[in-house]
């Protein structure tokens, strides 16, 4: 069997479809260098592991791995991030349905959920990303902060929504504030994706 690798996604949308909550700048850059770095990366890194296992080598494991699992995390998280965008206006007014009801029971209402899911983005330590989860055990939805790509990750929380606030998603459009490309996030939320995710996850 021939082992395959990653690849960078397209886009379901062009660069400037995001315009004016996130310019065609800033979107190309973020895709095309630093989630196409990440691919990269991630990459290399098996081309490292095949090249060990046919030479019989060893890898400096905590260093091999601590570098895969950020690397590959940031392409996973990209690859959600980019599929709960969508053009302004056409990502629907908000949740519908069964996600609806379950934003409603578990955070209040819909602006309360809003608040928490911001201030959980605005306050990631450092790089990271902010994230809203469903257990399937406690059916519960929660709220995660990422710090980078791979740490405090919750297990059997599948991710349903991501936000990437690291500074390269933001410092073309809107240099150091974070919270204002928080905010502008949520005119360009693909709630029908962010939707599909939720039943999938249940």
């Amino acid at each position: 069997m021939e082992f395959g690798f990653y690849e960078l996604p397209a886009l379901k949308y062009q660069y400037n479809a995001l315009v004016p909550n996130i310019s065609e700048e800033q979107l190309k850059i973020h895709h095309t260098k630093h989630h196409q770095a990440y691919v990269d990366n991630t990459n290399n890194a098996l081309k490292k592991w095949d090249t060990a296992k046919k030479e019989g080598t060893d890898l400096d494991l905590k260093a091999f791995l601590k570098d895969f699992s950020f690397n590959l995390g940031g392409h996973a998280l990209h690859t959600l991030f980019w599929d709960n965008l969508a053009s302004p206006g056409k990502g629907g007014e908000g949740p519908r349905g069964a996600l609806a009801d379950a934003i409603n029971r578990d955070f209040g209402t819909l602006d309360r959920f809003k608040k928490m899911f911001s201030q959980a983005a605005s306050s990631t330590e450092g790089s990271g990303w902010a994230a809203p989860t469903f257990s399937k055990q406690t059916g519960r939805l929660g709220l995660m902060q990422l710090e980078k790509h791979n740490a405090n990750l919750v297990p059997e929380a599948p991710i349903l929504l991501v936000l990437d606030v690291w500074e390269h998603a933001y410092y073309i459009d809107y240099k150091n504030l974070r919270g204002k490309f928080v905010e502008a996030f949520w005119g360009i939320v693909n709630w029908d994706a962010v939707s599909a995710r939720f039943e999938r996850a249940k």
